[in-house]
Parts: structure tokens; C-alpha cells; sequence
């Protein structure tokens, strides 16, 4: 294996340390910028867009339109009463950010080379030891830059680090099989069984998804499918039918599931984008035992 590019950049939104959820043992959790999904529930809507974005608070504005007066690329108008900001006009000189009263712009995303990435991660090198942890990659979608995603990992690797991703596999075939190699373990989204339904759900249909699911069991590769239970959308128990046949199919016999939750909704708010599952309730695990059940009676080992 090459060496890393330690210079090579990328856009990313937050870094989490000390996770227990995202891979086995203690991990720290590197959030990438950008999704080709752009799902109706996506609790990370900040994540989808690929670059550097401005976020709105109107609950701290004072609607004194400086913002608008001093961009110089009129990025920045008012619609409804809401302040609105074209992100293609935008050049994040981030004079608004800078000079607005009541701080009510922020900006949401970084650059950062894999050494800064790195460095921050080895803080917690020891956790890793004791806890056979170490650095899961996610998102957005961290396929969507292949190059930085492989620098981090192969710089991972020279470190000795545990390695890990959370995917929703969209991707060309070619790319998926290159960048998997430096994964250790596979966390996996299946949002949905039907391509017609997933395609409505995020925008795109899960073609692509399965057969890049199916390879890399195919090859012994730790994954471990995860469906997130949505109401309306795939809750059902003929649903869970449908993805027992499905995991048959790419090999696995086991899943997790993740019952929707609302911990992304205020998020929506910043965006000053509609969000379609306002004051949906939240599902817990006590509400999908029967959903459950439907996995187990098929030899799929399902949990929460």
C-alpha cells in the first residue's frame, strides 16, 4: 500500500469523539459533506449539499437586512419575510457571518486536510486500544470524495487504526470496490426493498446500493445492514417481509434497525427548508417488536 497524501482536503461538518454507536468499540466519527441521496427524513440536512453553507437563525434575527446590504455577490434576499442565500452565488467571504448584530448566520462545514482530520483522531488513540475501536467515516455521504475518503483511510491505516464506514453504497461499482479495501467494517443503509419506493423516499432507486451490498459480503467483508424504520414508508409488516427476502438475497442474515427518531427536525428550521415529517412522532423499539419478530421467524438476526 502507498503512502497517504497527508495534504489532500476535504469538506466535512463535524467530527465526533468518543462514539459507541457507529462501529465496534470506542470510535471517532468523521462527518462528510455531501449526499447523492436526499432523503425525506435525513436527520443531517446540512449534510447534503457538498460544500460550505450558510445557515439562517430567524429566531435570533432582528430582520435589520444588513446581510443583504453588504454582500457584494447578492447571494443573499428575502423571501417571504426569510432570509434566503443562493449557495451558487455564494462565495463564503462570510462578511454576513462576521457582521451580523444577533450572530443569526453561521456558515456549516469546513476544510480540512487528512492531517488535521488525523490529528484529531489519534487524540483518542488510547480508547481505540482498550476498546478495539478506532475511526468510522460518514455523512452525508463520504463516497461522494472518493479521493480524500482513501487518503484518510490509507492515513488511517498507517496508524494502525480500526477503520470503518457508514455508506448508503451509492456509488458506481468500480468505486465502491476500490475504496472498500481500506474498510474494515461496513455499516450499511438499506433505506427501502422496493426500487420504485426507495427512489421516491431519497431519490434515487437502490440498484446500485444492493449490487455494491451484495459484493462486498461476497468478498467476507463485515457488513452489517441497517434499515431505518420510517412511518408511512417502509413500517410495515409486509415490508419487513420484503426485507428478509432482500438480505437472503445479498447474503446477509442479520440487520439492525433504526426506529425514526426527530433529532435532525430543527435542523430544517436553520435550512429554512420544509421538512415532511414535522410533528411525526418518533418510533421506539417497543413499537416494532411485531416488525422485529417478522425477521427472526425468517433466520435474520435483527436488533435495535
Amino acid at each position: 500500500m502507498r503512502k497517504a497524501n497527508y495534504m489532500q482536503t476535504g469538506v466535512i461538518f463535524n467530527i465526533q469523539k468518543f462514539s459507541i454507536n457507529d462501529g465496534p468499540g470506542i470510535r471517532t466519527v468523521v462527518f462528510f459533506k455531501g449526499c447523492p441521496l436526499h432523503c425525506k427524513w435525513c436527520a443531517n440536512p446540512e449534510s447534503q449539499l457538498a460544500k460550505i453553507q450558510i445557515l439562517w437563525d430567524k429566531k435570533k434575527c432582528l430582520h435589520c437586512h444588513h446581510c443583504l446590504e453588504i454582500c457584494l455577490q447578492k447571494a443573499i434576499s428575502l423571501k417571504n419575510d426569510n432570509i434566503f442565500i443562493d449557495t451558487n452565488k455564494c462565495t463564503l467571504c462570510k462578511q454576513c457571518i462576521n457582521t451580523c448584530p444577533q450572530k443569526a448566520l453561521t456558515s456549516e462545514g469546513e476544510i480540512k486536510t487528512v492531517q488535521q482530520v488525523l490529528d484529531i483522531v489519534l487524540q483518542d488513540e488510547v480508547f481505540y486500544e482498550e476498546s478495539d475501536g478506532g475511526i468510522t467515516l460518514s455523512g452525508g455521504e463520504f463516497l461522494m470524495q472518493t479521493q480524500f475518503a482513501k487518503e484518510l483511510l490509507i492515513a488511517a491505516k498507517e496508524k494502525n487504526l480500526h477503520t470503518c464506514c457508514e455508506t448508503t453504497g451509492f456509488c458506481t461499482p468500480e468505486k465502491f470496490q476500490h475504496i472498500i479495501q481500506y474498510i474494515d467494517y461496513i455499516l450499511f443503509d438499506l433505506k427501502h426493498w422496493n426500487s420504485q419506493k426507495h427512489l421516491e423516499g431519497t431519490g434515487v432507486d437502490n440498484k446500485l446500493i444492493l449490487t455494491n451490498m451484495k459484493y462486498a459480503i461476497s468478498t467476507g467483508k463485515k457488513v452489517l445492514p441497517r434499515i431505518p424504520v420510517i412511518p408511512k414508508f417502509n413500517d410495515s409488516l409486509e415490508d419487513a417481509k420484503r426485507f428478509c427476502e432482500v438480505l437472503h438475497d445479498v447474503g446477509s442474515n442479520q440487520c439492525q434497525l433504526l426506529p425514526f427518531h426527530q433529532f435532525g427536525e430543527n435542523k430544517y428550521y436553520l435550512l429554512n427548508k420544509k421538512y415532511a415529517y414535522e410533528n411525526q412522532p418518533a418510533l421506539h423499539c417497543e413499537d416494532l417488536q411485531e416488525y422485529l419478530q417478522i425477521f427472526l421467524d425468517n433466520d435474520i438476526h435483527a436488533f435495535f
